[in-house]
Formats: structure tokens, sequence, C-alpha cells
């Protein structure tokens, strides 16, 4: 299974994937599953993929092959608006999973797939879509600022209450890796390591990007505060009737000026 989340706030993109697959229960690998197609000062794209791995694996080689070709009648290189880029995109999905499906006709496998697929191209402002096998897209907006693929049900509450589109993008960024966290928490079918990417608005290039895995430091203290903080708020909410008043927290020994030392 695959989880992948890309967040559209003011200030650019955000995008987050993890990287396990699995053909089956003891049949687990790691597939790199966030893809950067970019061009500095000029344009930036960033693919996302989930689904039939022979699929998606061909809709980046196509991708890259046309933009190596100079002479190629369409490549991401020469749109002019990015909901262009993202037709072309979803074409070139029908096109692979028709392709996957001719070779594997008789194993009666599902050769769709769906994308997350966004960037800037310069003159424009940044976008992000979602496009579906059928090679129809939508796309982000100031209502739903974040698109998901894959697994999508246990990362999605942090996402409804926290991101807006003036939610600054590293706040967006740490969002996105909670959403992970937290999927891949509650399902086996996702997992480590995490790749992370943050385009900022104008900046016309990936500005971060990064890996973690379990043994990160930057993650492991995510994972853990999160953990943390989120056993602190149940345990601050309201009583009920029938209880006792929590006892206050010890506010530590006076300071000199007769307020709580901080610390």
């Amino acid at each position: 299974m695959t989880y992948c989340v890309g967040i559209q706030v003011d200030e650019g993109l955000v995008f987050a994937a993890d990287t396990r697959t699995n053909a089956s229960v003891d049949d687990v690998r790691v597939h790199r599953k966030l893809h950067v197609f970019q061009w500095p000062g000029e344009r930036v794209f960033v693919v996302m993929t989930s689904g039939n791995l022979a699929t998606t694996q061909r809709v980046i080689a196509c991708l890259q092959r046309d933009a190596d070709d100079p002479d190629a009648a369409q490549s991401l290189r020469g749109f002019r608006h990015l909901f262009e880029a993202a037709a072309y995109v979803g074409r070139l999905l029908v096109e692979s999973q028709a392709r996957v499906d001719e070779a594997d006709a008789e194993r009666g496998t599902s050769t769709q797939a769906t994308l997350i697929f966004g960037g800037q191209i310069a003159g424009e402002r940044p976008g992000l879509y979602l496009v579906y096998p059928l090679g129809n897209c939508i796309s982000a907006s100031p209502e739903t600022p974040y698109l998901q693929i894959g697994e999508s049900k246990y990362g999605k509450p942090i996402l409804d209450r926290i991101v807006r589109p003036d939610t600054s993008l590293e706040d967006a960024a740490r969002c996105a890796l909670l959403s992970l966290d937290s999927t891949i928490r509650s399902n086996l079918s996702v997992g480590l390591p995490l790749d992370l990417a943050l385009v900022r608005a104008g900046g016309l290039r990936v500005e971060r990007q990064m890996r973690m895995d379990a043994t990160d430091p930057l993650y492991a203290d995510i994972h853990a505060n999160w953990s943390r903080r989120l056993e602190q708020a149940v345990q601050s909410l309201p009583r009920f009737p029938w209880e006792a008043p929590r006892e206050a927290a010890d506010p530590g020994p006076p300071a000199r000026d007769g307020h709580p030392e901080r610390s």
C-alpha cells in the first residue's frame, strides 16, 4: 500500500510520501514514490505515485524520456501553464495503464494508479493536482488545501484540524510528517523511510528535500513529542461531573522575583 500527501499553502507546496511497497504479506520492499523534475529558475514539478508499481514506474520513465528529448512533441519543459502539464501527466498515466494491462492481461491484476502532481512554472502561482486513473484531474483549493493518495484515512484528521492557506510552509511540512506518522502507526502497509520535499512559492526549485527513517533525530523527536503531547492534551480535557478535580501541577520553587522559575 502507499500513503502520499501534498499540501498547498500561500507560502508554497509540501510533498510527503512513504516508501513501502508490497506484493504480498512477506514481500515488502522500499521504492521511491516522490519524484522531482526541475529546471531551477524556470519551472519545478513533483510527482507522487500510488498503485500498480509497473504503471507508475513507466509514467516516471516516460516523463524523464520526454524531458530529456529536445525533439519530443510534449514534455514537462514545454508547457506554459501548470494545468496543461497536469493533463499531459494524465494522458501518460492512461497510456501506461493500457500498456501494462496488455502485458499483464492473463493475471487479472489491477494496473491502475493515482498520482499527485504539483509545482510551479515561472509567471504562475504554484499548484497541486490529483490525477485519477482515467487521466482527469482535480486541483487543491483554499477550502481543501491538501490532496492524498493511498491509505489516507488515518492521516486525515491532523490535516483537517490544522492546515489552512495561511499555515506556514514549515508547519504544513510538520503536519504532513505527523499525518504519515499516524498512518504508519495504524497501518502496516505504510512504512519508513519517508520522503519530504518543499517548494517555496516563487523559488522555482525544490528548496528542501530529505529522507527520514526511524533513526533520524528530527523524525524521532517529532514522533515522540506528538505522542507525549497528545497524551497530555487528553489528560487536560474537562473532567466528568463524577470525577474529582485534577490536582494542579506543581509550579516549582519561586524565583527571586516571586514568580516560578522558568526552565
